[in-house]
């Protein structure tokens, strides 16, 4: 969250997934513990310093850097924590008020946060491992512990979650599972996600609120 001009706190309640990339169809095989599959990522040193850093702001627990790219289409966002002892579901919902529409909406949280909260797009069912049951009908599109293979970020887990049309309101709730007790506070980011004609590379962009902000949010989960 380097580089924010404010931070916003959602008060008692809010939140958001990760890993290897979890194709739309689920698995026969998923577990009512499921979780994405970390990836190895390398270690990075830095030499220590005694000039700016020295007194530099200190990135916040918890926190993300801004993508490089910036998108002005303008989104209104809030963020419901129902979340008690054992976990529960945070409510989020996010409306355009763009008339684009956006390829992809993905939201996008530190993947630390795992150790105590885990964050998912489905709560396990008999339903999702059943063999030969009925369709599933999921509205998620991507569920990765970055560094993923479409450029997101190490130490971050992006939730796809398909388009977003022009002022439309989609209502995302994401599956929570409490892993340590207290409260935690984190930066939760709003990106649109394309992809470059010219390249074909995947871009991430971080959209824009109705203040003229980056769409990032500091959540609090009592």
């Amino acid at each position: 969250m380097r580089g924010r001009s404010a931070a916003l706190i959602i008060g008692p309640a809010l939140l958001l997934l990760s890993g290897c990339i979890f194709a739309p169809t689920p698995s026969p095989s998923a577990s009512p513990t499921a979780e994405p599959s970390p990836s190895p990522s390398p270690s990075v040193s830095r030499a220590p310093s005694d000039t700016a850093e020295a007194t530099a702001t200190p990135e916040p627990a918890l926190g993300l850097d801004f993508p490089d790219e910036t998108d002005d289409r303008v989104i209104a966002v809030s963020v419901d924590p129902q979340v008690g002892a054992d976990g529960g579901q945070i409510v989020v919902t996010v409306t355009s008020q763009s008339e684009e529409m956006v390829e992809e909406l993905v939201l996008r949280w530190p993947r630390e946060l795992n150790g105590t909260l885990l964050l998912r797009p489905f709560e396990p069912s008999e339903q999702r491992i059943a063999d030969g049951g009925p369709p599933l009908v999921q509205e998620w599109t991507k569920w990765v512990l970055g560094p993923g293979e479409e450029g997101e970020p190490a130490g971050t887990i992006s939730l796809g979650w398909g388009p977003l049309f022009a002022g439309a309101t989609l209502t995302i709730p994401v599956n929570v599972v409490r892993r340590a007790n207290g409260p935690v506070e984190f930066d939760l980011q709003f990106l649109s996600e394309s992809r470059d004609p010219t390249s074909g590379a995947v871009v991430d962009a971080i959209l824009t609120l109705p203040e003229g902000e980056p769409a990032e949010l500091r959540v609090r989960v009592p």
